[in-house]
């Protein structure tokens, strides 16, 4: 089997586990591509590298043919890794080195369980949509897609006027902050925490959510992923902030108009038995605890 490794730094405490997942994939002599500047900082901080058979520095010199993505880090290091993956259609997992981790999802201390399914072929696959800008082309120099979120938000104290319609059909201007556009994958990520739902994946869903919208009576709304969402941005800055999951850039003109959908293409991630979307739920949100004990 041929994995790729990608990371980028980790916490004090996590040494201990980077050393364990060293050990089994040599256990396994495991082909290994890994991400440059991740092995050079395991070496500095184990002394000790991954000793991987090829590296890379970005997509343009990743290995198309490998079996498997591993990302160690948080959700953030998750989504950075998707770029690399996403055309070739190869399989990704997380391993959680840090706090919550809702695409890591793979704890510290279930890592040995994990790699022994990994290595006995005993996974299944789930195929996440992802939300894409139809219009413009060239954003993010193609890099278009997010697994999580597309937001459109204010750069500076200013509210932003949003017009929004779906499928040419006027839906509501938005006095707000900024608006989320989200997948049901990213609807327990930024779209959660203002107040928009919970949305399993696969429902075919987006959800389209205000930031602390000035009429308090404007609400989330979930609509169906077949449908276009046509955007126009007024700012009396004259800019605001678009981003694409991780990747934000800064926009100057107020004569652009966004048409937001779901993306032709999804992302395939491994999925291990005993893991579901649902037990995700109840152990990352503590749903069915009490809090008073």
């Amino acid at each position: 089997m041929k994995i790729a490794i990608y990371g980028k730094t980790f916490n004090q405490g996590f040494k201990p586990y980077i050393r364990e997942i060293i050990g089994l994939l040599r256990e396994q002599q495991t082909q290994l591509v890994a991400y440059a500047p991740f092995d050079d900082f395991i070496r500095c901080e184990t002394g000790d590298g991954l000793e991987a058979d090829r590296l890379f520095t970005g997509p343009e010199d990743f290995d198309p043919t490998c079996d498997l993505m591993i990302s160690i880090g948080g959700d953030g290091t998750f989504l950075e890794s998707i770029p690399y993956v996403l055309r070739s259609q190869i399989p990704i997992i997380g391993i959680n080195s840090g706090r919550l981790g809702f695409l890591a999802n793979i704890s510290k201390e279930n890592i040995a369980d994990a790699f022994r399914a990994i290595f006995s072929n005993n996974f299944g696959f789930e195929y996440r949509s992802l939300i894409c800008f139809r219009q413009p082309e060239g954003l993010f120099n193609g890099l278009n897609f997010a697994l999580n979120d597309i937001t459109l938000h204010k750069s500076n104290s200013s509210l932003i006027t949003i017009d929004a319609y779906i499928n040419d059909d006027f839906l509501n201007t938005y006095w707000t902050d900024g608006l989320i556009l989200s997948t049901p994958t990213g609807s327990t990520a930024y779209s959660l925490s203002v107040g928009g739902p919970v949305v399993v994946p696969g429902s075919g869903n987006l959800i389209i959510a205000p930031i602390s919208s000035h009429n308090l009576t404007v609400r989330p709304l979930i609509i169906a992923d077949t449908n276009l969402i046509s955007l126009k941005v007024k700012s009396r800055s004259g800019s605001y902030t678009v981003t694409a999951d991780n990747r934000t850039m800064q926009m100057d003109s107020q004569d652009t108009a966004f048409v937001i959908g779901k993306s032709d293409f999804k992302l395939k991630m491994l999925n291990l038995p005993g893991s579901s979307f649902y037990s995700t739920l109840r152990n990352k949100l503590k749903w069915g605890e009490d809090i008073r004990n």
